[in-house]
């Protein structure tokens, strides 16, 4: 098995891989067979979705979409109908989540896109992450409990989706900014439907929201959620995106709608009699002047011949997914027992995630050790049929690696090795703080993928952070601002990658990724749910490609998340599954109703893509293709 990193435009690659497998006579290690598991997945899986109007799969030509809303994927493939591009389609997509997923997305927002230009045979990304104020130091958050943080406007960021969507449209779209907007300005003004995810989101954020009046005028109208059924239309936001796509960006990023924004920010409008303690944030509108949405080269691996393309820091996804493929391209363990060895690789990436991860503007990121060959190597050494004691500590990206030494944690009941850990010489307190400093992770975020009629791909991450954000709708426009600053290390924490800084950008776990062979994309893939974002990837690839699920049943299938955490988390069905073969190897778990919200496509060969949503997670995504024939 071999791993080779780059960063950059994408190279010539060989390989000999099936394009479509959809099922395999046996499976290797902890896996039943997807001749049994299959029809248990999509008899599961299946209704959900399907009652609400969504199909998670669709097969097709001529372009595709998937998101976890109906309405935001009718707007993609509207946009190709009229000849827009991937990129027209991805941005008028995410403008659409922002009315009908606006506890996720939105222009207040921010995000990381990937994309594939067909005609120029590049990968490149776009990071429109949000940026902390230039008064933000690196104690503003310590001594603050993390809810209080949230729900305040010190953590809002300075919104980068808007200047993202400009710059997308800007050097690979088609449209203007203002005729991308069109389709969520159609959604706001008529409103949508409300289903039983979005009520019961609402319902999670009632107590919040009801502090805020220009939020519960939205969204709890009647000072309730809305019922499932019921229709909600945003007169405010229709009418914001309309000026936006007049006046443009410069409308948000220091004019008239960024000085309200700023506003929001030092003087959140809370309810009178109100008991919640809101703190005030620190953006000015000359943080807002100041901001810039960022081209930045890919992520790079070859593992076993596929080329693997992700969001490089502030984003930990591609980096971390990345290195992990490489951990288990280099351990013997996948061939037996393929699902530990995801779950060890998942935990020995997220140790070195932790300890070297950040904005590279304020941080020195060995990236390209990271996602090399001999690091690799040298992390799966430790990787042996037990589990590896908790938690792990980083490696020693230096570029000097060696042979794995002769008493290797295979022979040494999953010890991790001392030579190994002496080398990575991280303070303890760095090393403990991933563990310590871990947050629940939930839904949050969303994720799209596009293709269109000319092979170009977008695989794109949304957020405004926590569901809901920070709780709070700027007055009068319809939107919420983010939390993303609370992405931040809390401290006291020296020598942390990921502490704040005036400008710097939060480290991410979103990992919008594409997959190619021979040179041509053949997957594109990625999630929400925080730092399960990562692993969640991960699994999914793991399963279409060493497992030999199809593209529906990677994403279908029950899953689990190490992030160098003492107990794995995982979904009921995991556990059920594999639980009995994994705790005899020393994993602990705990359980989750759900993890991520996948989004996917497969090119099949001829023309023909694959593409695919949740069918049950988050309430089940819509799959859309343009043409079911040729």
């Amino acid at each position: 098995m071999r791993i080779t990193a780059r960063r950059g435009a994408l190279a010539p690659l060989t390989l000999a891989l099936a394009t479509s497998v959809t099922s395999v006579t046996s499976l290797t290690g902890l896996v039943a067979p997807p001749a049994q598991a299959t029809p248990e997945v999509v008899r599961t899986y299946a209704a959900p979705g399907w009652a609400t109007g969504k199909v998670p799969v669709a097969e097709g030509y001529g372009g595709a979409v998937a998101t976890v809303d109906l309405d935001a994927s009718k707007a993609a493939l509207k946009i190709l109908k009229q000849g827009g591009n991937a990129m027209d389609a991805a941005v008028a997509a995410a403008a659409t989540l922002g009315v009908t997923e606006p506890y996720s997305a939105g222009l207040a927002g921010g995000g990381f896109l990937v994309y594939y230009d067909a005609r120029r045979k590049t990968v490149s990304t776009i990071d429109g992450r949000e940026t902390a104020p230039r008064a933000m130091t690196a104690t503003a958050f310590e001594g603050i409990p993390f809810a209080e943080a949230v729900t305040s406007g010190l953590s809002a960021g300075v919104p980068g989706s808007v200047a993202q969507w400009d710059l997308a449209l800007r050097r690979f779209g088609t449209l203007p900014l203002s005729r991308a907007l069109q389709p969520a300005i159609e959604v706001a003004a008529r409103g949508f439907v409300i289903d039983q995810t979005f009520h019961d989101q609402t319902a999670d954020n009632a107590d919040r929201f009801k502090d805020f009046p220009s939020t519960a005028r939205i969204y709890l109208p009647g000072g309730r959620p809305p019922a499932v059924g019921s229709v909600l239309r945003n007169p405010d936001l229709a009418a914001t995106y309309r000026e936006l796509g007049r006046r443009g960006p410069s409308w948000l990023y220091g004019g008239v709608l960024g000085a309200e924004i700023v506003a929001t920010v030092k003087r959140p409008p809370v309810t009178p009699g109100s008991t919640r303690v809101v703190r005030p944030g620190l953006m000015e509108l000359s943080d807002l002047s100041a901001y810039r949405a960022v081209e930045r080269p890919p992520t790079h691996v070859t593992v076993n011949g596929l080329d693997v393309y992700g969001m490089a820091p502030p984003s930990s996804g591609g980096s971390t997914v990345g290195e992990a493929l490489g951990i288990l391209a280099a351990t013997g363990e996948t061939a037996t027992a393929p699902l530990h060895a995801y779950l060890e690789a998942s935990r020995l990436a997220f140790a070195d995630r932790n300890a070297f991860v950040g904005d590279p503007a304020y941080v020195n990121v060995p990236l390209d050790e990271l996602l090399s060959e001999g690091f690799a190597k040298e992390r799966a050494c430790l990787i042996g049929p037990a589990a590896l004691p908790d938690p792990a500590p980083p490696g020693s990206p230096d570029g000097t690696y060696g042979p794995c030494p002769a008493a290797s944690p295979a022979q040494d009941d999953g010890a991790a090795d001392k030579g190994a850990q002496e080398k990575g010489v991280q303070d303890k307190g760095v090393q403990e703080k991933g563990v310590q400093g871990e947050k629940p992770e939930g839904p949050e975020t969303t994720h799209l993928v596009v293709t269109d009629r000319w092979g170009d791909v977008v695989a794109y991450n949304i957020t405004i952070e926590q569901t809901g954000g920070n709780g709070i709708v700027v007055p009068g426009r319809g939107f919420l601002l983010n939390n993303q600053l609370t992405d931040f290390t809390f401290g006291p924490a020296p020598g942390d990658p990921n502490l704040p800084a005036p400008g710097k950008r939060p480290r991410s776990s979103m990992a919008p990724t594409i997959v190619f062979k021979d040179g041509k994309p053949l997957l594109a893939v990625g999630s929400p749910g925080g730092a399960t974002i990562i692993t969640t990837v991960l699994q999914i690839l793991v399963n279409r490609f060493d497992l030999g699920m199809s593209l529906p049943e990677a994403v279908a299938a029950p899953r689990a998340s190490q992030r160098n955490i003492a107990a794995t988390q995982a979904e009921p069905a995991f556990v059920e599954r594999y639980g009995p073969e994994l705790t005899a190897r020393g994993h602990a778990f705990t359980t989750t109703p759900e993890i991520g919200a996948a989004t996917g496509l497969e090119f099949l060969g001829g023309g023909r893509v694959q593409v695919v949503a949740e069918p049950v997670r988050r309430g089940g995504g819509s799959a859309l293709v343009l043409s079911p024939t040729p």
